[in-house]
C-alpha cells in the first residue's frame, strides 16, 4: 500500500483532477486516468527522504449497510490516531529496465526525474499499520516498479499492480497525482481481490514542509458476488491529512 495526498483548492477552471477532489465525497465512478506506463514521477521539491505523520480523518461506506468491506469497522481504530512512518524520493530509485519510458534521461538538458522508492515507502508504512513483526519483506517487480509484493506474517501476501495513473501540475508547488491499482490479498485460508483508486494533491508550504490529503477508495472486483450492485461506485473511501517534514539523513538505511 502506498500513500499519495489530497489539499482542495478553488481554481476558475478545474482540471480532471482537482474537478474529482472538488466532488468528493460525491464519487459515482472511478478516476480518469491512462494506462500506468513507467513509475509515477514527482517533482523536484519532493526528493529526499521525509518523516510522514498520516491521520485518517474520515471513513464512509457509501454503500452500506448492504456493502461493507472487509476491514472497514477495524480501520475506525486509527481515526484521528497520528501514524508516523519514513518515506522516500529521489532519481536512484527510477527502475532501470523502465527507462525507456523516458525521452533522452542521459540528456544533461533533460530535467530530473523524481520517484518514490516503493520497496523502503511499501516497508515502512505495512510496518507502521500492521507492526514490524508481521512484515517480512516487499518486493518489486525488476521489470515492473508498478508490481509490488509484500510479504506478511502466515504465509499471507498482498500483491498489488497500478494499471493505470494520472497527474497534474496546477501550480509550481501544487501536484496532483491518482493511481488505479489492483489488488490480491492471498492467505492459506482465503483469496480476495478489489481494486484501489489513490487521488493525491501535495502542497509545499516552504522547503522541507509539505502539507497533504490522500483520498483512498476502494472498489469491488468483476469476482465479487456484489460487483454488478456496485458498478464503479466505491464501497469504502478515506481520507487522510498528512504532514511531511525533510530528513536530514543517509538514505542508504
Amino acid at each position: 500500500m502506498l500513500f499519495s495526498f489530497v489539499l482542495l483548492t478553488h481554481n476558475a477552471i478545474a482540471s480532471p483532477l482537482e474537478n474529482r477532489l472538488q466532488q468528493y465525497p460525491q464519487w459515482n465512478h472511478k478516476p480518469p486516468v491512462k494506462i500506468a506506463q513507467g513509475d509515477l514521477y514527482y517533482p523536484q521539491w519532493m526528493a529526499g527522504t521525509w518523516l510522514a505523520e498520516s491521520i485518517l480523518v474520515e471513513q464512509t461506506a457509501p454503500l452500506a449497510p448492504e456493502i461493507i468491506t472487509p476491514g472497514f469497522n477495524d480501520n475506525q481504530q486509527y481515526l484521528n490516531q497520528p501514524v508516523n512512518f519514513l518515506v522516500r524520493f529521489g532519481t536512484e530509485y527510477l527502475v532501470p529496465e523502465n527507462k525507456w519510458f523516458l525521452p533522452s534521461l542521459n540528456n544533461s538538458n533533460q530535467p530530473k526525474y523524481i520517484v518514490a522508492d516503493r520497496v523502503f515507502n511499501g516497508e515502512h508504512i505495512a510496518a507502521a499499520y500492521l507492526g514490524d513483526n508481521n512484515i517480512f519483506q516487499v518486493k518489486i517487480d525488476p521489470d515492473n516498479p508498478n508490481k509490488q509484493i509484500t510479504f506478511l506474517k502466515g504465509e499471507r501476501q498482498l500483491i498489488s499492480t497500478v494499471t493505470g495513473r494520472a497527474s497534474e501540475t496546477p501550480t509550481p508547488n501544487r501536484f496532483i497525482s491518482t493511481e488505479v491499482t489492483k489488488q490480491l490479498f492471498r492467505s492459506p485460508e482465503r483469496i480476495y481481490l478489489n481494486e484501489v483508486e489513490t487521488t493525491s494533491d501535495y502542497q509545499l508550504i516552504e522547503p522541507g514542509k509539505i502539507q497533504a490529503q490522500q483520498i483512498t477508495a476502494i472498489y469491488l472486483s468483476p469476482q465479487d458476488p456484489d460487483y454488478f450492485t456496485a458498478s464503479d461506485r466505491p464501497v469504502a473511501i478515506y481520507r487522510y491529512q498528512l504532514n511531511l517534514e525533510k530528513q536530514e539523513i543517509n538514505d542508504e538505511g
